[in-house]
C-alpha cells in the first residue's frame, strides 16, 4: 500500500513542497480548505497544513481516523 503526503493551504506557502513530490491542494478560504481535506487521496498518511488551513480544519483534525497533520510555523 502506498502512502501519500499532501499539503493544504495558501499556494505561495506550499510551492516548494511540489519539488518534493507532495500533493498540494491550494486554497485561500475556509471552504476551499475543507474541500481540499475531503478530496485527499485514499492512503494519505501525512498532511502539511498552513496555519490558516489548520484553523479552518480544526474540528476535522480531531477525528482519530484522520491522517497525521503537521502545521507550518507562522
Amino acid at each position: 500500500m502506498s502512502h501519500t503526503i499532501a499539503a493544504i493551504g495558501e499556494q505561495a506557502l506550499l510551492d516548494g513542497f511540489l519539488l518534493a513530490g507532495v500533493s498540494v491542494f491550494a486554497g485561500s478560504t475556509d471552504e476551499e480548505f475543507r474541500h481540499a481535506w475531503r478530496a485527499l487521496p485514499e492512503g494519505t498518511a501525512v498532511v502539511v497544513l498552513t496555519p490558516a488551513a489548520a484553523r479552518s480544519l480544526d474540528q476535522l483534525l480531531a477525528d482519530p481516523r484522520s491522517p497525521m497533520s503537521v502545521v507550518l510555523p507562522s
